[in-house]
């Protein structure tokens, strides 16, 4: 049987790793036994189970037998090309520094010989790692992934408290810091700084004694993600290799049928991605493009930070081709005479994820960059950052959609009040199921009971509907999460937060509709009786508590909160009211 195109016959990964077989008969005979289950191959829907299936193949992107021990790094290894690619895998946007191929491989086994041998990390130990986007995260990523150890990413402008919450949950071994965070970890946790003698010396130790082959089972964990719940603080989410392994899969095929289509259409296949990524490496959307990338033999180019001229500069200078962002860069496009005057010629997709984009942007957006597809996705921490998307230039064109269901899940679409499952063009909330599904949350059984049933069904908590060519839509959010320039702000926490000031006496928080950056995090205040407490007051209260992306950005003094006989805050309410205020009033 001749291999997938979308995931091709593997080379023998480095050291530690498994071989990994081609699919089977079986495996490719899916999408046929699939069809004979009364599935409409239009909309993915199959009546007698109420279910919606994906369109994409599953032949095209057969995973490997769920036994087979491997771990995501060696499974992303085995898919690179022999020779090894000669472009470079990761690029410095800011100095130019480049990092071939040949040396990534060997650099990542040079610290997963360290890690071993030195540290003494072993399978199933936890490594928090707190930095900004910089060359060595990506390495230490995959060395640690390749021994079975799990990662920890964790945002560098975060506070000490939110570490030790954090550290609470994932209760890492050790943990790998930017110099300029290492402090605010708390006091008891093993720490390595980032680019330190210790840390070089780990890959010189990791050079002569290379780790013993480990068998790792698919089904352990390999990172933890922190995800922003709605009901409380920060949850960590237990990402698989499984579940890394089936999204790198879902990419291989997305990239063989854009391949496909062109050469159809008489056209030539688009060349390996340059992807700039203005992503954090911490976030779930940056975490799964470099594995992406990486496995594709692509080229990732890191920004420490998002700044939107540096971003131009470096799609400029760097020949960019692909660029991940939330809708409010395309706003900022729009809007950007710098944007116009740049040599952005090179680039030929902007992968939109992190919020909805509205079918107006999208049309905007097209006008002035007609040359640049926009491809949309969906996709939550707990899915592993896939649901759906957009794939090749007919789909994209579905503006206001975020495409069709990625490779091997199912969904269903459930009437919140009933539970019924409903059918294409009816709204209920997203419930998905398959190899993206995380193992759930850690240290939070009660959480992952309430988020993923016993039959695997996650509840996204968004409000959608599929309509009869499959394609999903975002309607609105059941969840109350507030998308500030595609970060997750939790209102809970800043309810929270405020409800301790002894001047507040009641506070809620919305999401206040924004089009440079989503929503702004708008706090709604009952002050104390006899208490003159100021807007800023406020902001500086919730500032000193939070990263600088979970600030309240704008204040409302009311008489009282509404809530529900059930004492649950009405939000809507609010929103209303807000928008009613309009911004002069603010």
């Amino acid at each position: 049987v001749s291999p997938p195109p979308s995931c091709p016959a593997p080379n023998p990964p480095p050291p530690p790793s498994a071989a990994i077989p081609r699919p089977t008969h079986a495996q490719m005979a899916e999408p046929a036994a699939a069809a004979a289950e009364g599935i409409d191959p239009r909309s993915g829907y199959c009546a007698a189970t109420r279910t919606f299936h994906s369109l994409r193949s599953a032949s095209a992107g057969a995973l490997p037998p769920e036994a087979l021990p491997v771990t995501a790094a060696a499974y992303a290894f085995s898919l690179l090309a022999s020779p090894l690619p000669d472009r470079p895998a990761l690029v410095d946007a800011a100095t130019g520094i480049a990092v071939s191929y040949p040396s990534f491989l060997a650099a990542v086994r040079s610290l997963a010989g360290g890690l071993w041998s030195s540290l003494g990390l072993r399978p199933g130990d936890v490594a928090l790692v707190v930095a900004p986007s910089r060359l060595d995260v990506p390495v230490l990523h995959f060395a640690l992934m390749s021994i079975g150890a799990v990662v920890s990413p964790a945002n560098p402008a975060s506070t000490p408290e939110e570490y030790a919450h954090q550290v609470a949950l994932s209760r890492p071994v050790v943990a790998f810091a930017a110099p300029e965070v290492a402090a605010k970890l708390p006091a008891h946790l093993r720490r390595v700084v980032l680019g330190s003698d210790a840390y070089r010396g780990l890959s010189s130790a990791g050079a002569r004694s290379a780790p013993p082959p480990v068998a790792v089972k698919q089904s352990d964990t390999a990172a933890v993600l922190y995800s922003s719940g709605t009901t409380g603080r920060v949850k960590a989410v237990a990402i698989t290799h499984r579940n890394l392994i089936a999204l790198i899969c879902a990419h291989a095929e997305n990239r063989e049928r854009v391949a496909a289509e062109a050469t159809e259409a008489g056209e030539e296949p688009p060349p390996p991605a340059v992807t700039l990524l203005p992503l954090p490496l911490f976030h779930v959307f940056g975490f799964m493009m470099v594995l992406r990338s990486v496995s594709m033999g692509e080229t990732a180019v890191l920004m420490e930070r998002f700044d939107f001229g540096a971003a131009l500069r470096a799609i400029e200078r760097y020949r960019a081709t692909l660029l991940p962002a939330a809708p409010p860069v395309l706003v900022a496009m729009i809007k950007s005479e710098e944007a116009r005057r740049r040599d952005l010629s090179s680039l030929l997709v902007i992968g939109v994820g992190g919020a909805p984009l509205g079918r107006e942007v999208a049309e905007r957006f097209v006008a002035v960059f007609p040359n640049v597809q926009i491809v949309q996705g969906y996709g939550l921490t707990e899915s592993s950052g896939s649901v759906a998307s957009t794939v090749g230039p007919e789909e994209s064109k579905a503006y206001g959609s975020v495409g069709k269901l990625a490779s091997h899940l199912q969904a269903k679409i459930v009437d919140p009040s009933t539970g019924e499952a409903l059918g294409p063009g009816q709204r209920g909330e997203l419930w998905i199921r398959g190899p993206l599904v995380m193992k759930g949350y850690v240290g939070d059984d009660k959480a992952t009971a309430e988020t993923v049933d016993s039959e695997g069904w996650l509840k996204t908590g968004d409000l959608c509907y599929f309509n009869e060519d499959g394609f999903l839509y975002i309607v609105d959010r059941l969840k109350e999460l507030i998308k500030y320039k595609g970060y997750q702000v939790p209102p809970a926490e800043l309810e929270h937060i405020l409800q301790s000031h002894p001047e507040i006496a009641d506070a809620a928080v919305i999401g206040y509709p924004d089009e440079d950056v989503g929503q702004l995090p708008m706090a709604f205040i009952v002050r104390q009786p006899g208490s003159s407490l100021t807007g800023k007051q406020v902001m500086d209260y919730v500032a000193k508590h939070v990263a600088p992306y979970k600030k309240v950005r704008r204040v409302a003094f009311v008489a009282a909160i509404p809530k529900s006989p059930a004492g649950k805050i009405l939000r809507r309410e609010l929103v209303q009211q807000a928008m009613s205020m309009g911004a002069s009033k603010l």
